[in-house]
């Protein structure tokens, strides 16, 4: 009667806070999921869950078939893993680089979680930010880069990983605190903060600035996440970040986040990586446990379609 997809999309129901959360975590569309849910509630002769509560709250038998997809998906997981080790081989490099700061957050769970199934993968990382990662990945000189700039290079593909809303982060007491969204325009006065990175690989630029025309009256850099949202919370200048790294702040009530432009302004991250390490097993295992750990940790992630 059951089958391991219908305890993946109730796991994924959990861990999400409705059926188009869900959706995304599992790359099926809304309809896709409701009628699988359908099937499984009928094959099983009672509801799983009650519809149109968030979070998602499970009726009894819900909560049964949880039990089992906590106790079994795991040892999946792991079988699936040491075929994988059987079939090719269990030594290997994987040595990454990224081109994002605020992927540290949720890259390193992933690390550690790889790290522990495939001990003999000797594992490296490095900040992309002072060389760049991609001609270094073509060279064979790292295996793997995180990156939202895809370039076209012979013999790199580009895995994506999610889909995110880069947003602008101002102070609470700010003017622009109480628009509905940022225009370019809204930023001629303003002292923009960013990463110490080129513009050339800065969203807020390249999509959302320089088509306008428009140059924002001053621009300070800042390495440290953390360091930027206390510039913006004094009020001595505007941030723009993916909004899985500004939620932790605006969440809290210490900053404001605020859409740029009208629909919102999103963007790709990757994972690039040679093709002929596509097919080694320990790196389809990183890749799906780098998807399993940003859907699980990131706020406003979604599926890329």
């Amino acid at each position: 009667m059951l089958e391991i997809r219908h305890l993946k999309t109730l796991h994924a129901l959990r861990e999400a806070e409705s059926l188009v959360d869900a959706a995304d975590r599992l790359h099926l569309t809304q309809s896709a999921l409701s009628h699988q849910f359908k099937e499984l509630e009928e094959r099983m002769g009672m509801p799983l869950f009650v519809r149109k509560t968030k979070p998602v709250r499970f009726t009894s038998a819900g909560l049964r078939l949880l039990q089992l997809a906590d106790a079994t998906l795991p040892l999946l997981r792991a079988a699936e893993r040491d075929i994988s080790r059987l079939a090719g081989g269990t030594a290997g490099r994987l040595h990454m680089a990224i081109e994002c700061h605020s992927c540290f957050q949720w890259l390193m769970p992933t690390i550690d979680q790889f790290r522990d199934a495939w001990p003999e993968v000797e594992l490296d990382l490095a900040s992309g930010f002072s060389f760049a990662p991609l001609p270094a990945l073509a060279r064979g000189d790292l295996d793997l880069v995180v990156t939202s700039d895809p370039l076209e290079i012979a013999g790199i593909t580009y895995v994506p990983l999610f889909t995110y809303e880069a947003m602008l982060a101002v102070a609470n007491q700010h003017a622009l605190a109480s628009k509905p969204y940022i225009v370019p325009e809204d930023l001629l006065s303003e002292t923009l903060i960013t990463y110490p990175v080129e513009r050339d690989r800065l969203d807020i630029f390249t999509r959302f600035l320089e088509p306008a025309d428009i140059e924002p009256a001053q621009v300070r850099t800042s390495e440290l996440t953390v360091m930027m949202m206390q510039l913006v919370a004094s009020g001595r200048g505007v941030c723009g970040m993916p909004h899985w790294a500004l939620h932790e702040y605006s969440s809290r009530g210490y900053v404001k986040a605020k859409r740029l432009g009208e629909k919102g302004l999103f963007a790709t991250l990757y994972a690039a990586i040679r093709a002929d390490m596509l097919d080694a097993p320990y790196m389809r295992d990183f890749l799906l446990t780098a998807k399993d750990t940003s859907f699980s940790t990131l706020d406003g992630v979604s599926a890329v379609r």
